[in-house]
């Protein structure tokens, strides 16, 4: 763990101004940790500061707080690995766009979309997320959506099961359904599904692979790169503790 930091130096400062709020918050507290024990999340923190701040200070209640957190933390995470680099809103701010684009050394760069379940995950919760992130998944780029829950166990959440009966729901042509999730019908379905390549499933309380799991979209148009999502899927299974042993 990273050594406190006195009050007023420059990465509280940092802090304050993202998050807005005096040192006792909760959320700055734990930006002011993560700043101090990453090299790397500080120097993405400076340079995307105007959007984090933006979106940080939008989040309105403790839920929208907690949506942002969540993002964060997954950047802090993934930059533990020095193979991986992180662009924010790369398709633009407040934009129907990907959170993330990830690029790892020597492979294909990718998009991440983070959503994060208020509740315990169910079939259903993960199917309405699923859906509403679909519509923000781009062309002619992998994709990815990582998914945060509750509880200690990411493979509490069976994603080829919830896959497979949206996919039995489009092949029973529920047009409805569909235009009500905000797709054109199946049709608009199937075009947004090709475009995901997969689906990690991230619980922050889960430990070792408890923490994290990996469901592949063999369908995808494009295909991502298994050795970039892994090293990604091994970053959130990450402890605190763990975050020194980074790859070089």
């Amino acid at each position: 763990m990273a050594a406190p930091t006195a009050p007023g130096t420059a990465i509280e400062r940092l802090a304050h101004d993202l998050v807005g709020r005096d040192a006792s918050d909760g959320l700055t507290r734990e930006l002011v940790e993560w700043l101090a024990g990453s090299a790397r999340f500080r120097a993405f923190a400076v340079t995307y500061r105007d959007k984090i701040r933006k979106k940080l200070r939008g989040a309105t209640d403790d839920e929208a707080r907690r949506d942002v957190r969540a993002e964060l933390r997954v950047a802090q995470l993934l930059l533990a690995d020095r193979r991986i680099e992180l662009a924010f809103e790369a398709y633009g701010s407040g934009k129907a766009g990907p959170d993330f684009t990830v690029a790892f050394r020597g492979e294909r760069p990718f998009n991440l979309e983070v959503t994060r379940l208020q509740r315990l995950p169910t079939s259903e919760s993960f199917t309405r997320a699923l859906l509403a992130k679909l519509r923000q998944l781009p062309p002619s780029t992998p994709n990815t959506v990582l998914v945060a829950i509750e509880g200690d166990r990411a493979a509490a959440l069976d994603v080829a099961a919830a896959t497979r009966a949206l996919r039995s729901r489009a092949d029973a042509k529920d047009e409805e359904g569909f235009a009500l999730a905000g797709l054109n019908g199946t049709r608009g379905f199937y075009q947004r599904y090709l475009r995901l390549g997969a689906v990690l499933v991230w619980c922050e309380s889960g430990v070792g692979d408890a923490g994290a799991a990996l469901w592949s979209n063999r369908s995808a148009n494009i295909a991502l790169s298994e050795r970039a999502v892994r090293a990604c899927v091994a970053c959130l299974r990450a402890s605190d503790d763990s975050v020194a042993m980074v790859r070089r």
